[in-house]
């Protein structure tokens, strides 16, 4: 038996305003996807296809991101740049 305070009418420049946000929105939503195709159309340019490895096959591996106690040595500028294996 309340009543409600909320007006039944119609409100045109709330609708306008929604209205404006959504185009807004789309307009932003395009130019981002323009913007995220012309992003990776450059970085595949550079990419290369990975390297498959067989059984076998002389590797060297980066230590530049293992930690020191992978490492286990004392002093960084000692430690090797990277690591030779013989065989996979």
């Amino acid at each position: 038996m309340g009543f409600d305070i909320r007006k039944k009418g119609k409100n045109e420049k709330v609708k306008e305003f929604v209205k404006e946000i959504k185009e807004r929105h789309e307009e932003a939503r395009a130019v981002l996807v323009k913007s995220q195709e012309k992003i990776k159309r450059q970085v595949d340019r550079d990419r290369k296809e990975a390297e498959e490895y067989r059984v076998g096959d002389k590797v060297l591996i980066s230590t530049k991101d293992f930690s020191t106690e992978l490492i286990k040595r004392v002093m960084k500028k000692l430690t090797e740049k990277f690591i030779r294996l013989d065989h996979m």
